[in-house]
């Protein structure tokens, strides 16, 4: 601890450093609690040093009270008052009523402590759990931002995310959860965990939405009287290969999409209720988007600039995105003026922008076929993928693909009927996906060795480096990828 400057004659300022006092009984009643009456002479008799007296006593104080701020059981400081001039000296009932203002305001600085301590934890938890700031993928770029409340309100559950998606596809995510708090954090991540799970069963949006409303009605019920639980979401999922972006909203905000020409649209829908209400039916849009356009998702404390005037935000909202969000722009650097633009003002929500900049996989990276439900047609199918293999130059490709293809198109021609689709589409992976009219959920075993049939999933797991199977409106799609530089396979372990 550095030294105090004695000669300066100076009372030491809040915050500078004290010197070490040695025990005296008027320090042991302070520490315990309780306050204590002064004069200079005690004083000079608890510092033990002559020369400290001028930096703890005003110019000519004479009577003085030094009570401790004590709550909870810790000393967070103490209070000291001194009277000068010619003014009666303190008496014993002064120091009593300044023990009882020492006590309430140890209270509060002990509260504004915990609050502190809690809002920097929930701030810390939820930045961690959020994604990074910037992503690239096939689908799009992206770049999020999120700011917390500031003033006297309360940190919320605001959050986005961005999940790339098998055959290219990317789910964007923006949520808000109802409460403030670690409370609200918690019920964040518990839900952010939840659409990352549903979403890799390739849900689409509403029925996903409907499971996240089932989630967050057993969590109320879960939880503490005083605690309610709810929140709002929008989900979406872009597909490069068709261009087309599918959007589902519970009780959220639309979002906002900035052509490349400079125009925007607000992709409106009929909302959902708000997740934990129940009952009602989630419906989707599927909107076509053009590459290079950029598809802007926030929560609602983004809009609450008009004294909650929601339509009046969102129309300053589109014309900033508009201005900002210009052809080629970086959106790193637009997050980095929206932030600005805010500026520190305090903020009675949180506040979560996510903007993602779609790609087109090119037509000639495509190639999509239509067999007819007949057995004929596993041969046609492989000869079409293997041309298409040799156009692209992907001929060492050609084995494992033809293998996949035949035996995913045979399945599909003996389990599900016609049509039939084929498709294969390249960009950092090569996919492979086949399309039946059949629901059927496709299952991977182990056949015995004597029998006939069996193998055909498990041949195409172990010839892929993943697989899977999505539903649409009418039918499921089988899909597999595979790396542009072929990987080494034991045939013979396959048999």
């Amino acid at each position: 601890m550095p030294e105090c400057d004695a000669e300066s004659g100076a009372l030491y300022r809040p915050g500078e450093p004290i010197p070490p006092l040695p025990y005296t009984p008027e320090l042991g009643s302070v520490q315990r609690g309780r306050p204590v009456a002064l004069d200079r002479e005690t004083v000079a008799n608890v510092l033990g040093e002559p020369t400290l007296l001028d930096r703890f006593v005003p110019e000519h104080g004479h009577s003085g009270m030094w009570a401790p701020l004590f709550a909870r059981g810790l000393l967070l400081g103490s209070v000291t008052v001194w009277r000068t001039g010619h003014r009666e000296p303190f008496q014993p009932e002064d120091a009593e009523l300044l023990a009882e203002i020492a006590s309430r305001a140890a209270l509060s600085v002990d509260n504004a402590r915990r609050y502190a301590r809690e809002r920097r934890v929930a701030v810390a938890l939820q930045r961690r759990l959020l994604p990074p700031a910037t992503t690239q993928g096939p689908a799009a770029e992206t770049a999020g931002l999120y700011l917390p409340a500031g003033g006297d309100a309360d940190i919320s559950g605001d959050w986005y995310d961005v999940m790339p998606l098998p055959s290219f596809r990317v789910a964007l995510v923006a949520g808000d959860v109802v409460g403030h708090g670690l409370n609200a954090t918690a019920v964040m991540s518990g839900l952010r965990s939840a659409v990352r799970t549903l979403a890799d069963l390739e849900l689409d949006p509403s029925e996903l939405l409907t499971h996240l409303d089932d989630l967050v009605q057993r969590l109320g019920q879960e939880m503490e009287e005083d605690h309610s639980v709810g929140a709002t979401c929008l989900y979406a999922v872009y597909d490069p290969v068709a261009r087309t972006c599918v959007v589902a909203g519970a009780g959220h905000p639309p979002p906002v999409e900035v052509r490349t020409d400079g125009t925007t649209r607000v992709l409106r829908f009929a909302p959902g209720p708000p997740l934990g209400v129940g009952g009602l039916p989630f419906e989707t849009l599927t909107a076509d988007l053009e590459p290079g356009s950029v598809l802007a998702l926030y929560t609602d404390g983004l809009l609450d600039r008009y004294d909650g005037d929601l339509d009046a935000g969102l129309r300053w909202l589109t014309d900033r995105l508009a201005t900002m969000c210009v052809a080629g722009s970086d959106l790193a650097d637009v997050s980095r003026r929206f932030l600005a633009e805010l500026g520190d003002a305090p903020r009675r929500d949180d506040i979560a922008l996510l903007l993602a900049r779609t790609h087109a996989v090119p037509a000639e990276d495509i190639g999509d076929w239509e067999f007819d439900a007949d057995g004929s047609v596993v041969s046609d199918a492989r000869h079409a993928a293997r041309e298409k293999l040799a156009e692209w130059g992907l001929e060492e490709l050609a084995f494992t693909t033809e293998l996949i293809v035949s035996e995913l198109v045979t399945n599909a021609v003996r389990y599900a009927g016609g049509p039939v689709g084929l498709r294969l589409a390249r960009n950092d992976v090569l996919v492979c996906e086949v399309t039946d009219p059949s629901n059927t959920q496709p299952r991977l075993r182990r056949a015995l060795w004597s029998d006939e049939g069996g193998r055909g999933l498990f041949l195409v797991a172990q010839l892929s480096t993943r697989w899977g199977s999505r539903y649409g409106r009418s039918g499921k799609t089988i899909w597999a990828e595979q790396p542009l530089i072929p990987r080494d396979v034991d045939f013979a372990g396959l048999v």
